[in-house]
């Protein structure tokens, strides 16, 4: 008997998700994806993902996010914060409310397991620099790390659902590249922090892993994965080293105070997963 073909939901098919969208219909899967603008609905239907203009707002969903989650054996959220450090207070949820708004949607659609992209920016950064894995208590410095938080609570503890929780490092890509930048930049902190960076590629690869298990009903799903390249160079070192690739002028560091950073291991992605990165950052 030939099996069904997995119906995946994509919220949010922006630089992440639209190129995980294409990936995933070459393997099979049938794809729904949401954009906020109306110009890239035709870009969907050419490449073959089912489109959906959807505006996620903090007390309303503008758009028809029913038929969105309709038959939907995986939902994935990839939907950024959007927060900006010195515009938000801990007083305005706006993250956390879209995702208190999204909740009873996923509940009214039967959708049994959703993938949320989330961030290592979740733990923080300390000195002195420690090692970081999925069992460290998060300890966000940022707005952002600490709705990211709170989202990630809200959807793992309904019971209506199962939820695995991917915290990617760093993104890079092609076309993005954080040395673009800091090229030219005097006095950039934390020299000696150790970088925790994941390639587009590899983003791609860890949620195609975790969709395979999902066919396994034995599987736990609720589960938690940090995401970053294995190498962890110094920031001076790879900033250095990334500039002179691309011609850039070196920024200079600051070396006059203690680094303060983090080091992410994704080594229960490696074990539980079984994945093995790509591509080097």
């Amino acid at each position: 008997m030939k099996e069904e073909r997995k119906k995946i939901a994509i919220l949010g098919c922006g630089w992440l998700g639209l190129p995980l969208a294409k990936s995933l219909l070459v393997k099979g899967y049938e794809i729904k994806g949401s954009t906020t603008s109306e110009s890239k609905l035709e870009v969907f239907k050419n490449a073959g993902i089912s489109p959906f203009q959807i505006q996620l707002e903090e007390h309303q969903i503008i758009g028809n996010m029913e038929d969105f989650l309709k038959e939907t054996d995986v939902l994935v959220i990839d939907i950024p914060p959007g927060l900006r450090r010195e515009t938000s207070t801990s007083n305005e949820m706006t993250f956390v409310n879209k995702v208190k708004t999204l909740i009873p949607f996923i509940e009214k659609s039967g959708a049994q397991k959703v993938i949320f992209v989330s961030s290592t920016s979740v733990y923080g950064d300390s000195f002195p620099i420690v090692k970081i894995t999925e069992e460290t208590q998060p300890n966000p410095d940022t707005e952002s790390g600490k709705q990211l938080v709170i989202a990630e609570t809200l959807l793992q503890s309904n019971p209506h659902f199962k939820t695995t929780v991917i915290r990617f490092g760093g993104l890079l890509g092609e076309d993005r590249h954080p040395v673009k930048f800091l090229a030219g930049r005097a006095n950039v902190e934390n020299p000696d922090a150790p970088v925790n960076m994941i390639q587009r590629e590899d983003c791609i690869g860890v949620i195609e892993k975790a969709l395979d298990f999902a066919r396994d009903d034995s599987w736990e799903w609720n589960q938690t994965f940090n995401a970053v390249a294995p190498q962890h160079p110094t920031r001076k070192a790879y900033y250095h080293k990334k500039a002179e690739n691309l011609n850039l002028p070196l920024p200079t560091f600051a070396e006059n105070s203690e680094s303060k950073g983090k080091m992410i291991s994704s080594k229960k992605i490696e074990t539980i997963l079984g994945y093995s990165f790509q591509k080097e950052i």
